[in-house]
């Protein structure tokens, strides 16, 4: 049987056995691999895994295991709740878990965080002097991070001046890690990178004594080489490209697959989806699947009148979707497929290893990020090989 086709009837036979009307499928050897290949290029510096956002939409339970099992020893999560579930999944002692929005109000230093070993990533005066009042009352601090803004402009200290500061009065406060984070690491000619490198290795230079993290996942491909001690690539990680504009270096993870529930044909003239924004300019034949914008998909996925949209792997071939997405439905145009193709409870595959996430997130009018983070929990997740 034709490679392709296998896989349409795997795909196919998971939905029936779990009932679902969309199947995500992680695979997580591409996953390790993805991570592997990242280290060998952030070496000698160390490289971290970024799995906020629920490992970037493909589930915790899936990363977490990958990861740790490729060698990856150093995590980051954005938030407290996210930490905590992390930790709850990977509970080795050697493997670290920062949370990258810091000391977050009201939260306790010792309960929230040191308890469970998971360390801030400190950028205000006030979030530091809290974390040390806790730090000094303990044996041995637990550790921390500082956030040093270099034109972000969102989170962390404003100024060197102001870090240094913050440190010296806070004494012995645990932390091991000075960070920030880039604005357009994904445009290389941007001169935003030049400025942020030299500011950040100005404060490493300050601090020589914390391991300094400034690369994420575009950020280990730029010519100035900005690793330093520890790198912290997450989109990559999990298929998506970090060079835009160039093939992308590396390997697909998920894959997803949705339902078809009905077809139908249509005269030429005839419109399909929400306030009719666009027009069969022939007899046309559709089929409604099971997915929309209440899954993470874009209301903008489908074309409209003056706009292609993405498209989807049916029967082997590429079928435009049309008109708006619903809350839980979009249409394709499979005029092209057999009659015999594109049949109820066949599938729709709308990105994978033939169309990439990047690719589809462009015909949708945005970015693969906001794909990946925004997949709903509605779709049955599985292992590439379950």
């Amino acid at each position: 049987m034709d490679p392709s086709l296998r896989a349409r009837e795997q795909t196919r036979a998971a939905a029936q056995r779990t009932q679902a009307a969309a199947i995500l499928t992680i695979d997580v050897a591409a996953l390790a691999e993805n991570w592997r290949r990242l280290a060998r290029i952030a070496a000698p510096g160390q490289c971290a895994s970024v799995v906020k956002a629920n490992a970037y939409g493909i589930g915790l339970e899936f990363a977490l295991p990958a990861l740790y099992g490729a060698g990856c020893r150093t995590f980051f999560v954005a938030q407290l709740a996210e930490g905590r579930e992390a930790r709850a999944l990977l509970p080795q002692g050697d493997a670290r878990i920062y949370v990258l929005n810091g000391l977050e109000p009201g939260a306790d230093p010792g309960a929230d965080y040191a308890g469970l070993r998971l360390a801030p990533a400190i950028g205000s005066a006030s979030e530091l002097a809290r974390w040390a009042a806790f730090a000094r009352r303990q044996g041995a601090p637990p550790a921390a991070a500082v956030h040093l803004d270099t034109g972000m402009n969102r989170l962390g200290f404003a100024s060197l001046e102001a870090l240094s500061a913050a440190l010296a009065a806070a004494g012995e406060s645990g932390v091991d890690l000075i960070m920030s984070h880039f604005v357009s690491s994904e445009e290389p000619a941007n001169p935003l990178n030049d400025v942020q490198i030299a500011r950040f290795t100005t404060a490493r230079a300050a601090f020589p004594q914390l391991a300094a993290s400034l690369a994420n996942s575009s950020g280990l491909f730029l010519p100035q080489r900005p690793i330093f001690d520890l790198a912290r690539p997450g989109y990559a990680l999990y298929g998506g490209n970090p060079t835009p504009g160039k093939p992308n270096p590396v390997t697909p993870v998920v894959t997803l697959d949705v339902a078809i529930q009905q077809t139908r044909w249509i005269e030429s003239g005839e419109t399909c989806g929400y306030n009719g924004q666009w027009r069969a300019k022939r007899r046309t034949r559709l089929a409604t699947l099971l997915a929309g914008y209440a899954d993470g998909l874009p209301r903008t996925a489908g074309a409209v009148e003056g706009r292609e949209g993405a498209e989807a792997i049916i029967a082997g071939r590429r079928c435009a979707l049309v008109g708006r997405a619903s809350m839980d439905l979009m249409i394709a145009d499979v005029t092209e497929l057999p009659e015999t193709a594109a049949q109820p409870g066949d599938t729709a595959r709308l990105f994978g290893e033939e169309i990439g996430i990047d690719q589809f997130a462009e015909r949708c009018g945005t970015i693969g990020y906001s794909i990946l983070t925004g997949l709903s929990r509605r779709y049955a997740r599985r292992a590439a090989d379950a």
